[in-house]
């Protein structure tokens, strides 16, 4: 069953011609093929018979893809084995061809089928009829129909009710699922804004008391010959709290940002790089890294950034160009920080980077927003081939100033 789920369309429709064909021809060596049996014996050789047989069963290698084609164009072989006498094999493969254009087929094609055939049955009974005057004929002709026709159709519509049962089960499912995602990041973003209440009223208040008070410190012994020593400590006290408060108003104003809702597990850092690019190429790309950091130590918002920035573009060049190579540049440029991530583009996606619908994707958009919230730049684009990631970001994260209170 695993195997038989693992084979696309063609492979089962083709799976599923040879088994006919063999259950026919095994029918035809046997005999037991014709529906009537004249008193004088099957009169037409059996090339004939193999010969529309295979062509009903070509058509079946199409049942998935155009299942009204399909039926359609099984008429020409069903005509000709009527003419020669009706057999049981070809009967038996045009009525597999009914069921897959009920199973397979649009709601409207589907309709369409059960109507047809039913009206054609029924004229068929008529003519019947008509032409024996005899209406245990007609009677022999609504029990073919039913055989063939109506237990094709009875089944391909159980078949496809229970698809779209199903179907609805996996919508109403999704449907599910996007509720519980979207009330999960409410939580998130709930939870984010509290910590930032916490750390601004908190935290916040107590470093601003820390550096007002080491500044009004620092006044009072202007001129008053206290030990150099003890100077030295206060302002280290004040730089400190100062640049904690920097930090602290960089971190509350990213935990604000309801784009980063979605990330619940601890932040990463550029020490987990490795780790970002041993995935990668377990997936397949080529990456290849210049790390050069040592001695420009980074706050800890603009360590965090980087990473989400860099993890963003080499993402987003496994999503759009698998198995190119990668180039990731970390490097230092006097205060700032400078990240570049660089893969050649597959033709089809060098022709789509180059049309500018002026609307940016929502992942660099989020890298956009990274960059801008520290104080840097960020841009991106397609150049020589290749799509380009460039962000500077300060060694000290300047954040944006927070509109709303917290």
């Amino acid at each position: 069953m695993q195997r038989w789920s693992a084979l696309s369309a063609t492979g089962k429709d083709i799976v599923v011609a040879v088994v006919w064909f063999a259950f026919g021809s095994l029918m035809y060596l046997a005999g037991f093929h014709m529906l009537f049996i004249s008193a004088d014996g099957p009169s037409t050789p059996l090339a004939p018979r193999f010969a529309l047989l295979a062509m009903v069963c070509a058509v079946l290698l199409v049942r998935r893809r155009a299942p009204i084609t399909a039926m359609v164009v099984g008429l020409i072989p069903l005509a000709f084995d009527l003419m020669l006498g009706p057999t049981l094999p070809v009967w038996l493969v045009y009525s597999d061809l009914i069921y897959a254009a009920v199973v397979y087929g649009t709601r409207r094609q589907m309709q369409g089928a059960v109507v047809a055939w039913l009206a054609l049955s029924a004229t068929a009974a008529g003519v019947v009829l008509a032409m024996t005057e005899n209406w245990r004929f007609m009677v022999l002709a609504l029990i073919m129909a039913a055989a063939f026709v109506g237990t094709s159709l009875w089944w391909g519509l159980t078949v496809r009710a229970h698809m779209e049962t199903a179907a609805a089960e996996r919508a109403r499912r999704r449907a599910l699922t996007q509720v519980a995602e979207l009330d999960r990041r409410a939580a998130v973003a709930d939870e984010r804004k509290a910590m930032a209440r916490d750390l601004h009223d908190v935290i916040a208040g107590h470093l601003s008391a820390i550096a007002l008070q080491s500044e009004a410190a620092l006044a009072g012994m202007n001129g008053t010959g206290t030990d150099p020593r003890l100077t030295g400590i206060l302002t280290a006290i004040r730089t400190n709290s100062v640049e904690g408060l920097q930090e602290m108003r960089t971190m509350i104003g990213l935990l604000r940002r309801d784009g980063d809702a979605t990330e619940t597990t601890a932040p990463g850092r550029l020490a987990q790089l490795p780790g970002l690019v041993a995935v990668a190429r377990q997936a397949g790309m080529r990456v290849r890294v210049r790390q050069d950091t040592v001695g420009h130590p980074v706050a800890g918002a603009v360590d965090q950034a980087a990473y989400r920035i860099v993890q963003e573009a080499v993402t987003n060049a496994m999503k759009h160009a698998p198995g190119q190579e990668v180039d990731i540049e970390v490097q230092t440029e006097a205060a700032t920080l400078v990240l570049t991530v660089r893969n050649r583009l597959p033709a089809e996606e060098a022709a789509l980077a180059a049309l500018d619908t002026g609307v940016e994707p929502r992942g660099l958009a989020n890298m956009r927003e990274r960059a801008t919230a520290l104080g840097g730049t960020f841009r991106s684009g397609p150049q020589s081939g290749c799509w380009w990631v460039q962000a500077h970001l300060p060694f000290t994260a300047t954040a944006e100033p927070v509109a709303e209170p917290l």
